[in-house]
């Protein structure tokens, strides 16, 4: 119960202090929004084309929404030394850093369901398997944050963090198969598509919206899993290499 509450309490803090502002709540409602308008006007297609566009919009609005939150807030406490303070709370490291990202989680699926509420006016959403959309979505800001935790490590400012983000996020938009087929792709590169987190959750989105997924969801599921696993495990490691030891 007691490691419960410090949980909640350290989850709590961060929303209050870093995602319930103004700015980053509008932002997390603009940026799916941008998003959604910038690949409609690429794709010169009308309402009938929300159907494919929408698990890519929504895996750009977690990867995006996650990683630059979570790179701002552990960073920032890390130079200010709050995040020592939070070391010496009788508390599981686990448990401190699990309640960490858990707010960038919380964010990243919101975010997710923005273009899921737009959508819900133009097209009908009768078809969503929403039994595996909203564990993926969870699954695939849970990956995102982890990534990010594993990034803002491996700097010491802000700045820094946003910039490193981009050598991760940008080659997974366009080698995880959100809006281009990944068997479409040279043969040197699907090997790396398959090493990729997202490549696995916007293969479950694309099966649970419209039923393209190309591979079995069961296989997802355990890889997205997998990779949330080794991510929170390597972050760890780095943190207690850098930052501890």
């Amino acid at each position: 119960m007691n490691l419960w509450i410090a949980f909640w309490n350290i989850l709590i803090k961060d929303m209050r202090t870093y995602y319930l502002k103004p700015p980053n709540i509008s932002w997390g409602i603009i940026f799916p929004l941008a998003w959604t308008g910038m690949f409609f006007i690429r794709s010169g297609s009308g309402v009938e084309a929300i159907e494919s566009l929408l698990p890519g919009v929504m895996s750009v609005s977690i990867l995006f929404g996650t990683t630059s939150m979570l790179a701002v807030t552990v960073t920032f406490e890390k130079k200010n030394r709050s995040f020592e303070r939070l070391l010496l709370a009788p508390v599981p490291f686990e448990i401190l850093m699990l309640a960490k990202t858990g707010g960038a989680i919380v964010f990243g699926a919101a975010n997710a369901f923005v273009p899921v509420i737009m959508a819900a006016f133009l097209m009908d959403l009768s078809r969503v398997d929403w039994i595996a959309l909203v564990p993926v979505v969870f699954l695939i800001a849970t990956a995102s944050a982890f990534l990010g935790l594993f990034i803002a490590v491996a700097v010491s400012e802000v700045f820094e963090a946003q910039t490193f983000s981009n050598f991760f996020r940008f080659p997974m938009i366009f080698l995880c198969g959100l809006f281009f087929p990944i068997a479409k792709l040279p043969v040197f590169l699907k090997p790396l598509s398959y090493m990729l987190p997202l490549t696995y959750g916007a293969d479950i989105l694309h099966g649970a919206v419209h039923g393209g997924n190309s591979m079995p969801l069961a296989l997802d599921f355990a890889m997205l899993g997998a990779f949330c696993v080794f991510l929170f495990a390597a972050s760890l490691r780095n943190i207690k290499r850098r930052w501890i030891l």
